[in-house]
């Protein structure tokens, strides 16, 4: 029974070390820093404590005490190897939820984004304008970043101040729209300040529009497949 206690630890730990080598090789590099390296010792440590202290705690169960010991090890594993790669997860959630929801940016590196292609073929966009959401849709042939009254009023324009005297022609006509200066629009990380923009006198746009005011002071705007690279 002792033999079979110490053979089943040994044959856990085997299976740990191959988990991790499995990981490294999946994920290069992830645990080359000294730091990591160091959580990853720590946590094995602290794997081999828990066995042991299992094992020897429950003499007369055995199966119950390893049972328990591989309970407690798959926990600690999980926070070790989270956190070990938790740079590698936080991307594959960021393209997780891009799949999802196509309007939401997805950070591939300081200053550059990408949006992905909605079901409809267009690309959409989830910016924060003055602090607040707002939901657009990319349009290269719009001059301005064009915001309907609602998604204005949110961002803090006061309808009542504004004077409608621009007139841009539409896939619906000639409407009448105002001139302002937004403080700042963000997408991701990408933040430019004092944009360009109107506000719709009439929201018959089927929403507001990201227009070149704000993607022609970027560095590229650029179609690859189903992606809209945007590079500040």
């Amino acid at each position: 029974m002792k033999s079979n206690r110490w053979a089943y630890a040994g044959l856990t730990l085997l299976g740990l070390v191959a988990l991790v080598l499995f990981l490294n090789n999946r994920f290069p590099g992830a645990l080359s820093s000294q730091n990591a390296q160091i959580r990853l010792t720590y946590g094995m440590v602290l794997i081999v404590a828990i066995l042991g202290s299992a094992i020897l705690g429950f003499r007369g169960n055995p199966g119950l005490a390893v049972k328990q010991a591989l309970t407690w090890i798959a926990i600690t594993l999980m926070l070790v190897v989270s956190y070990s790669y938790r740079s590698e997860l936080g991307t594959l959630m960021q393209r997780t939820k891009s799949a999802l929801i196509p309007s939401a940016p997805v950070q591939t590196e300081p200053g550059v984004a990408y949006l992905s292609r909605s079901l409809n073929g267009h690309f959409s966009a989830d910016a924060m304008v003055n602090g607040t959401h707002v939901h657009f849709l990319v349009d290269t042939g719009a001059t301005d970043v064009a915001l309907t009254r609602e998604d204005a009023q949110r961002a803090g324009i006061d309808l009542n101040r504004l004077s409608y005297t621009t007139a841009y022609d539409t896939a619906n006509g000639r409407i009448m729209a105002a001139r302002i200066r937004l403080d700042e629009v963000s997408i991701g990380d990408i933040v430019l300040r004092d944009v360009d923009a109107s506000v719709m006198r009439t929201d018959t746009l089927p929403g507001s529009l990201l227009g070149m005011s704000f993607l022609g002071r970027l560095r590229s705007v650029e179609v690859s497949g189903d992606r809209l690279i945007l590079r500040e």
